[in-house]
């Protein structure tokens, strides 16, 4: 039997290296984070470009829209999300051990409904046409919209598109046309001369729209050095992307859509950055089903 001994050692040896190399390569392995255009988004992309992710071993797809950005990570196809309490929930559904776990920014603006009519005249309308993307945060921002002015949705056509493909409309004077939108996709619409009914700032719209970075309990447990260090990126590319606004535009505007300058900066006029939540928020963010538990502060 002693013959054998020494072949089984080995053996076990070999297959101990390999299962502690499987281990090893899993906490190294590239991570994908899957998101979309969207100013609250930017420190992400300029992490990206200033060489941040790479000794993460992360990597960025950018999608044209915040349901496709949440198809891409429900399909298994990315390890991470970006993502509103909208398309968080609807994950949850098909995936129940997601949770938020980086807090991003709070739309203050930066979410909003377009009009060709004022609100007078879209009351008075026997049909309305609605363009969003129905399976998003837009669909609830329209939903509250409706309730505040008390509209008939029978009255209403929801087509439901891309914000790629929103932006090219034009206001068509013998039409109705309402418009959920986010920068910085609202620039076009607005020199189309599409006009702001209404946002997340304003008094009447009680949604309150919160971004952040969604993934796997599983992942929190068995990356939570890399995730840790993700936010400390975060944070650093927000502080810097604060202090050189400039500097940040010209690393990052092409991933939104090369807004100008100004446009840019009016653009942040529209978000909060929540990278460090207070108290207070994290109270509050309990009752749209985030648990501070799994918030990296």
């Amino acid at each position: 039997m002693k013959k054998y001994i020494l072949p089984f050692l080995l053996l076990t040896a070999f297959f101990s290296g390999c299962s502690d190399n499987k281990t090893q390569h899993s906490h190294t392995a590239p991570l994908t984070i899957s998101t979309n255009a969207w100013i609250g988004y930017t420190p992400l992309y300029y992490a990206k470009e200033k060489g941040y992710l790479k000794p993460l071993n992360m990597k960025l797809i950018v999608n044209v829209s915040l349901a496709e950005a949440a198809d891409v990570y429900l399909m298994g196809n990315a390890d991470i999300v970006s993502t509103t309490q909208h398309e968080y929930h609807t994950i949850q559904k098909s995936v129940p051990d997601t949770v938020p776990f980086i807090l991003l920014d709070r739309s203050d603006g930066g979410d909003m409904i377009l009009s060709n009519k004022s609100i007078e005249a879209i009351r008075k309308s026997e049909h309305i046409y609605a363009y969003l993307e129905i399976d998003s945060i837009n669909a609830d921002l329209l939903q509250d919209f409706i309730r505040v002015y008390h509209l008939d949705t029978d009255r209403f056509t929801f087509i439901n598109k891309d914000q790629a493909q929103i932006q090219n409309l034009h206001p068509d004077p013998s039409k109705t046309i309402l418009v959920v939108t986010y920068s910085p996709y609202d620039t076009t619409l607005k020199a189309a001369g599409f006009k702001v009914l209404c946002s997340t700032r304003s008094t009447t719209q009680e949604l309150v729209v919160i971004d952040a970075l969604c993934t796997h309990k599983t992942l929190l447990q068995t990356q939570k050095q890399r995730l840790h260090a993700l936010k400390k990126v975060i944070d650093r590319s927000i502080r810097e992307i604060e202090s050189d606004k400039r500097g940040s535009y010209a690393l990052v505007k092409g991933y939104l859509g090369n807004l100008s300058y100004p446009d840019y900066l009016d653009a942040f006029s529209g978000i909060k950055w929540i990278n460090h939540p207070s108290e207070k928020l994290l109270h509050r963010i309990e009752s749209i089903g985030y648990n501070r538990e799994y918030i990296i502060p």
